[in-house]
Order: structure tokens, then sequence, then C-alpha cells
């Protein structure tokens, strides 16, 4: 940076600062002055190898024309297109594709880039800044991005640009739920940029792709920086090139697309045949980039116009074409109206077809003029050759201007968002660029009336406003020289005597328009204005403006009915008869009647609305933040790679890029009330407006002092050092050179910005650390303590369900036993019964001859035993072991002992399936055990049940243990 335009900043309100143009005195000191640039300008100039590697302006030293020019000129040579020239991004059209230079990774990167001014200079830079001030709420929050150039610089482009990049970036974190909805949205937003090109631009001598309105699109976010919607507000539309177009020029894109992409059976439709020539359409051979039908349609259906409204449109366009082949002739009586050419007769019907409206109706309000005179009847006056030609005009540019203003409402009502759903909104301004044509009228009159005024709001915003706030802050400003074009401005737009007010004036006055009447009174009421001069010597009646960008001569003839535009009554009586839905409705609400009869004072003048239209827009740049883009156009012929360096040092000079790379390299591009910065700062160092009283107050006299003090306790906080602080005085020029303190403000270079973002963000990284481990500890504990409570509630549960478990239980067991009582009862019973029976049977008299059968049923018999043992009293054990078979002769008196000892077999020794019993009773069909048993109970098993028991009794004890004791305890 250049030692004469770096700042020297002291504390407090007492800096000084010394700007790149001082005072200067004497010759001879300026000679040597100009001796020492030159001598610097050849000293950097030397190295040309590193010319391109200054990708900002602002670190060139010397900053002069000639030093910038060639750095421009070796970065476009190495296919550099962007470089930062202060607060500005300049950008020189390479009129060549460069691939991946807008790709989407490119996107993805200066996105997530940490500090994206650390990274090459690129449109994206600029985007992704102005979406940054959103998202981290800077005041003023709202953003616009200013595109501006000459006519060809490749506005439209980085317009585009610029769309892409924000429907991609303000997408990328949106949620997969809404996914479908937000890439609705943005392809929508995106799509409305073909339509509205094809439409809205032209083919001019300057640019093939030529913007002929102007359009300020709102790109809309919602409180998470969202992309939710888009609006488009648009302004002056150049409908005079539907009639008429310059030599070499084209008329708008749309009927060429029409021409070149129509299938056969929509040319059939449209009443186009292959072969027909158009007058209204020169150049038709000529095929651009631009000639694109099918992404035209496309793009339409996306925005939601059907098939259905496109044939509409696409009928009314074609009607166009076939009215302009229309062509009169002089009628033999001068009282009748003018004739048609025999030619013109197929063009009118075919017109008439298209626009469905009465053939002769159509004619007829071609060449007859309709005259009314308060309430009596209406007079028909034909019209003479000329008028019939402006009538026919009028017709077609009043459809066009209706039909584009409708895709425009049509446009904003389908990406339009809600108010409720968006709070913020980045704006893109994208106007027609500074034209000068060897024909220039109204149209090129307003073109550059729009750009002087985007010059002076960045000369007012930036060049003089910045300058002046310095000095009210207490710096020591030297101040740097610029163009103001505020004169030009005046001369504009003064009222009672600017062109504007002059031109309105004339066209209220009930009179015919005079050109030359005019230019009188323009020498005579504007003589004294150094913008503006005539040619005396012309052939035609004009008047040379001194605009910011060059001299431009802007011929009268015509200038005045341009300006009252009027449309005569009778053709839109036509145009509300038309059968076609959409050309009805585009005339419906529109007042025939208040065509005509209104009064002169009451004409509002095409100026008149531009002008309000500009004012306007002026008013939202002014309360958003600009960032400002001036693109180049290297040379005049749009031939790649080709720098010129006539036509970019024009262009530089106008635009003021070298006093701006001055002011930014000297002054402080970033400036902060003492209110925002705390607010945005203090808790760097825990310092709050509120704590301190301060309140919304906070710039009261009696709180200044503390303020400033606050501030650079933060600024010491950041900068690790005391220099900031007003109660010192040895600041050092490093620190002085990156910060300064005013009277209100805090003036700071982008660098300190970045460092106080820095900060910021650290101690709120920091502060949310805290923050989420008392959170993530509190979790625990509520965690922790449900836990404890799930365990309680559990262990209540399963004691609950345990005892209600056991309460069954004991229940059943309940039901159990006075069950197995009751059946008790009933065998003890039924055994009492049956031995009751028995001792009866032995009471009685038993015949002798069954007294030996009888005993003999109640022995048991050892058949292993050669001689009959009886045994009474064994233990069965013991006898079931002596013998493999056992015969048990069972009497009734022994019936229950039998049972006993079947009873201990079955639940001991047949649970293995090795021991089997039979019984007489069985096999002989006894029914009941009342019965006398006849034969023999037999027991047949392979192993002895004294595997369970005491098999050496003897030698233990005298007792019986084991399954003999159960057997003799339950004997």
């Amino acid at each position: 940076m250049n030692s004469e335009n770096s700042q020297r900043i002291g504390n407090g309100h007492g800096g000084k600062v010394k700007g790149g143009v001082g005072k200067k005195s004497g010759h001879a000191h300026r000679k040597s002055l100009n001796d020492s640039l030159e001598g610097e300008v050849k000293a950097f100039l030397i190295d040309e190898g590193q010319l391109h590697t200054y990708d900002d302006l602002t670190k060139v030293n010397p900053v002069t024309p000639t030093t910038v020019l060639k750095c421009l000129q070796a970065r476009y040579s190495a296919k550099v297109f962007y470089t930062h020239a202060g607060c500005t991004l300049v950008a020189l059209n390479p009129f060549q594709p460069v691939p991946d230079l807008y790709s989407l990774d490119v996107m993805k990167e200066y996105h997530c880039a940490p500090q994206p001014q650390e990274s090459k200079p690129h449109i994206f830079i600029v985007a992704e800044e102005a979406y940054r001030n959103v998202q981290g709420q800077v005041e003023p929050v709202n953003q616009s991005l200013v595109v501006s150039g000459e006519s060809g610089a490749g506005k439209t482009w980085t317009s585009r640009c610029l769309m892409k990049y924000y429907a991609t970036v303000a997408a990328s974190s949106s949620l997969l739920k809404r996914q479908e909805t937000v890439e609705r949205i943005e392809k929508r937003v995106l799509d409305s940029n073909p339509v509205m090109e094809a439409f809205g631009n032209s083919c001019t001598l300057r640019n093939s792709n030529s913007s002929r309105f102007g359009k300020y699109i709102q790109l809309q976010l919602n409180r998470s920086q969202l992309l939710v919607g888009a609006s488009v507000q648009t302004y002056l539309l150049e409908k005079t090139r539907v009639a008429g177009q310059p030599a070499n020029e084209r008329n708008f894109h749309i009927f060429y697309q029409m021409m070149a992409g129509g299938s056969d059976e929509q040319r059939r439709d449209w009443k186009m045949p292959h072969d027909q020539r158009f007058v209204w359409l020169p150049n038709a051979d000529k095929s651009l980039e631009e000639d694109c039908f099918d992404e035209t349609v496309e793009a339409m259906v996306h925005l939601g116009i059907n098939a259905e409204k496109q044939g509409h449109i696409f009928r009314i366009l074609a009607g166009l074409l076939q009215l302009g082949n229309v062509t009169f002739c002089s009628a033999m009586d001068e009282s009748q109206p003018c004739d048609l050419e025999k030619q013109s007769k197929v063009f009118v019907q075919r017109c008439a077809a298209l626009l469905c409206v009465p053939v002769d109706e159509l004619q007829t309000c071609l060449s007859v003029r309709t005259l009314r005179a308060g309430k009596q009847s209406a007079l028909f006056k034909p019209c003479s050759l000329a008028d019939c030609s402006v009538r026919r005009d009028c017709l077609a540019k009043v459809i066009y201007a209706q039909l584009f203003e409708w895709l425009v409402t049509f446009i904003n009502d389908s990406i339009c968002a809600d108010n409720s759903t968006w709070c913020n909104f980045i704006g893109l301004l994208d106007v027609y660029g500074f034209e000068c044509f060897q024909l220039n009228n109204l149209e090129q009159l307003c073109i550059n009336y729009a750009n002087e005024k985007l010059q002076q709001h960045f000369v007012a915003h930036y060049l003089r406003a910045q300058q002046e706030e310095y000095v009210s802050e207490g710096l020591e400003w030297s101040f740097v020289k610029y163009q103001d074009n505020q004169g030009c401005l005046d001369l504009l737009e003064g009222n009672p005597t600017g062109v504007f007010s002059l031109l309105n004036e004339e066209c209220l006055l009930n009179r015919a328009s005079d050109a030359k009447q005019f230019r009188v009174r323009l020498e005579k009421e504007l003589s004294d204005n150094s913008s503006m001069s005539w040619d005396k010597f012309g052939k035609l009646p004009h008047f040379t403006v001194a605009h910011y960008a060059g001299k431009v001569s802007y011929q009268i003839e015509g200038m005045m009915e341009k300006n009252k535009d009027p449309v005569p009554p009778e053709l839109i009586h036509l145009l509300q008869k038309s059968e076609n839905p959409l050309l009805h409705q585009l005339f419906a609400d529109r007042d025939p009647a208040d065509q005509g009869t209104r009064g002169l004072r009451q004409v509002v003048t095409v100026v008149s609305k531009f002008k309000n239209s500009l004012e306007s827009l002026m008013k939202i740049l002014h309360s958003t933040t600009p960032h400002y883009t001036r693109c180049i156009k290297p040379n005049t012929d749009c031939r790649p790679l080709t720098f010129v360096k006539e036509e970019v040092i024009m262009q530089l000079e106008a635009c003021g890029i070298v006093e701006t790379i001055n002011i930014s390299a000297a002054g402080f591009p970033i400036r902060i009330p003492y209110t925002s910065f705390i607010q945005r700062y203090g808790l760097i160092s825990n310092w709050t407006l509120f704590s301190q009283g301060a309140g919304e107050n906070g710039l009261e006299e009696n709180n200044k002092d503390d303020l400033g003090s606050a501030v650079a306790n933060i600024l010491r906080v950041v900068l690790k050092s005391n220099s900031l602080d007003p109660s010192h005085h040895s600041d050092s020029e490093t620190r002085s050179s990156l910060v300064h303190c005013g009277r209100t403000k805090v003036f700071l270079t982008n660098s300190t910005l970045e460092l106080m973002e820095e900060g910021r963000n650290r101690v709120r990284s920091q502060r949310a650390f805290s923050i989420q481990c008392c959170w993530h500890r509190h979790k625990q504990r509520r965690r922790h303590a449900a836990r404890r409570a799930s365990t309680l509630i559990q262990a209540v549960v399963r004691s609950w369900l345990v005892r209600r478990a056991i309460h069954r239980w004991h229940r059943a067991a309940i039901v159990l036993q006075r069950s197995w009582r009751k059946w008790r009862a009933l065998m003890d019973a039924l055994a009492e019964a049956e031995l009751d029976d028995a001792e009866d049977l032995q009471e009685e008299a038993v015949p002798p001859e069954l007294d030996p059968i009888l005993r003999a049923r109640g022995l048991v018999q050892l058949s292993s035993i050669q001689e009959p043992v009886m045994v009474r009293g064994w233990p069965m054990g013991l006898a079931l072991a002596s013998a493999p078979t056992v015969t048990v002769s069972m009497t009734a008196t022994g019936f229950q002992k039998m049972m006993s000892v079947m009873a201990c077999l079955n639940g001991h020794c047949f649970r293995t399936g090795e021991y089997k019993v039979e019984t007489n009773q069985f096999k002989q069909g006894v029914a009941s055990i009342r019965a006398q048993p006849r034969g023999s109970i037999k027991l047949h098993y392979q192993r002895s049940p004294l595997l369970y028991a005491d098999m050496h009794p003897d030698n233990k004890h005298d007792g019986v243990t084991g399954l003999n004791q159960i057997l003799l305890e339950d004997t």
C-alpha cells in the first residue's frame, strides 16, 4: 500500500488521516511530484510478469489510471477476469465461455470458505458477503447487489450467476421434508430469467443479449436464511422496438425463437408459412445462442403457464408480426380512408384471425379516427397515410407492453412468497447499460438517466458521503477528488427548468409538437448549464448532454410523441371485443373513454412514470447495504480475449474506479455506530449497554465517554494491545491504520472486522460450550433421576406382581386342599364301607366248604420258595426282592394293604417302566372292588426296588431305613 495513501489514526477523537490527494503549491513542487510519480509508475511497471498477481488494486503502488489499466490487462491476458477494487468488484467480459468458472463445486468452495475475501476474486465473493450479512443480521440487514456497466459488459450474465448462486446456497441447509418445495421455488426463480430475457432482451449493435428493460429482483429469505420466494420489479420496457428496430439490430428474442423453434403444426396454427418474411423481423437469418425456443417453453411450463395460455400468447405474437406487414396507400378521394396495399389484405386477415377480432373493425380502427366533442355524436375522420402507420405501430406497442406486464405479474404470483414467510431480502439490480448510438431518442435519454442515478448513488454513498463522514467524526481527511455527476442530474430532473420538466410541459400544450421550437426553448432555459451543449450547424434539432460516461446527442424529433404515448380509444374498444381470452383479459380493466376524454393536465407521460419508478428504486437502494460490481467491456466488437486500452480506460474513468481505489486504500470501508458495535461485540469484554445504564439512549452526552471507553476496551481485548484505549496517547502506526474511534462511530478496515468477527465467534463458541455443558449436566441429572424413578416403579410393580401371584397361589392351594380333603374323606368313607362289608361277611356264618378258600385268599405265596410261607407284616420291599414272581392272593380283609402296595410300586418302581402289575379283577372283568376277587395278583418286575432301600441294614443299626422305613410306616 502506498505510504501516502495510508491513514494515520490517533486515539479518541483527535486522529489524523491522510488521503490519497493532498494540497500542492507551487509549480516547482508540482513538477517534482509529477517526476516522482512517473518514476514510481515506471518502477512499478518494470516487473510486468507479476502484474497479474494483484488481485486487489488497492495493493497497487502508486494508484494511477496507467497502473490500474496495466494490472487489469495483465490479468485479462492470464484469463483472470475478476479483480477487487476496494469496495467494488471489477468484472471483465471474456466474450467466451469459461469452463468450470461458475460450477457447483466453485459455489460450494466460496460458500464454505471461512474467509471468502482471502480467496481469488470472484462474483461469488460479493454474493457470499451479502448473504453472510443477512445471516449476521448486520444493520441494515437487507442487501442490494448493484451490477452496472455499459451495454454488452456482462451485466445480465452476472445477474444470472448471482441468482443461480443464491438458489443453490440458500437451500443447501434445507430439511429433507421441504426439499421438494425448495427445489420448486428454486426452479421457478431461475426459470423467470429465460422467460423475461426472451420477451425483454434483444440483439443490439453493442450486445447480442441486451436488456431492453430494467429489473430489480428481490430474493426473499426466511428467518433461517432459506430462499422462500422472489419478486420482480421492471422499469421502462423499450416497447418501441416491437414496431421499429434500428439499423443492424433485431427485435425481441421471442419472435426469432418462434421462427426458429416452432414446429410445422405450430406454424400452421400461427399462420406463419416457412417462406414468409416479416418487416418487423430484420436479420432473421442471423442465429444466436439466445434463440432457444424449447428452453423458453420449458421455463414457462415450470412457472405454471400451461399449453392453453402458451397458445394464446404465441398467437398474439404471431398476430403482431402479421400486423407489421400491413401497409397502406393513399386513397383517390381525400375524404375516404386510406386503402390497403394489395398484398396487405392477406396480412390483415391473418392478423385479425390471430387476434380474434373482426377484420373490418381492425381495418377501420387503423385508418379512421373517431372524434368526440362533448355530448355530441362521434365524428369519423379518415387518417392520413402517416397516421395509419402510427396507429398500426401504436396497436402493436400497446399489445406487447400489456402482454409483458401480464407476464411479470404472473411470474410474481408464481414465485412470490407470503409476507408472513419471509423477513429479509437480497436485491439484484440489472438495468440497461449506458448507451450512445448514432441516433438517440427518448429511450436512450431515459436509459442514460437511470445510469446517472445509479452512478450518483455510488458517488453519494461512497465517494462523497464517506469522506464527509470522516471529517464529521473527527478524522482530518484530505478529500480525494472525484467526478460528481450531480450537475448532469440537475440538468435532466431539475424543476422547473430541467429537460424532463420542459418536455412534460411541451406535451401538455394543446398544439402540435415542434422540434425546432422545443430546441429553442431548451437553449433559452438551460444555456447556463455546463452539462448541455448544441451543435448549431446540425441538420436535425438535437441537444447534447455530457454524461458521466461521455457526451450523447439526442434527437428532438418524435421525442414529444413518445413521451405522450397516446393510445386511441377505438383501439382499446377493438381489443376488448377480442375472442382471445388472454387478449381480452389484458384490456378488460382499461377504460377507453379515459384515453380520449381526460384533461390535458391529467396526462401521465412516459418520463413521469419512469422517474417515479426510479425514485422508488433509489429509496430501496438507500435502505439496504449496497454491493457494487462494475462490468467492463474490453472491446466494442465483442471479440474474445481482446483488450482495447482506450475503451477500458474510458470506462474506468467514467465510473470512478481510480478514485474508489484511492479512498478504499486510505479510508475505512466499515463504519459502525457505538451502540451497534457494543451490541454486537460487547460480549467479548462482558460489556453491555443495559449493564451500564445506556439503554436505547446510549449516545447521550453523559454516556459518550462510557461508550468510547467500552469500545476501546473491546478493541484492546481483540487486538491484544492498549493502543486503542482513549486514556493512552502513544498509538502505534500499525494499530492506528486498522481502526479509529470517532465521535459516534468506530471505523474499521476489512481485516479488523475479520478479527472482530473471529473474536466474537470464539467467545460465542466458548459460551455455547458452557451452555452445552450445563445442558448436558442437567440432562444427565434428569436422566439419572428418571432412571431411579423408573427403577423404583419397576420394583414396586414387580413386588405387586409377586404378591398377586402368591395370593393366587394361596387361593389355589386352599381350593386344592379343600378338594383333596373332600376326596380323602370320600375315599375314607368308601374304605370304611368296604371294611364294614367284610366284617359283616366274617360275622355271618360261613359255610365250612368256603372257609379254607377265604383263608387262602388272604395269604401271600412266594412262588420262588418251595414251601408256601405265610407272610404277615413283612416289609413289602423284602418280600418282593425274594423272588422274580410274586403272586398275591387277596381277600377282602387284605384289600387296603394291597392298595398300599400297588401305590408304592406305582410311585417308585413303575416310573421307569420296568414293572408290571396284573390283577385278576381286571382280567376277569370285575367292575367293583366289592366283588370277591378270583385268582391272584401277579407283579412282574425286572429289577428289584431295593435299589432305593438300605441293602445292609444289619451292618449299620438294628432299625430299618430308606424305602423299607417308608413302607413300614405306611403299613
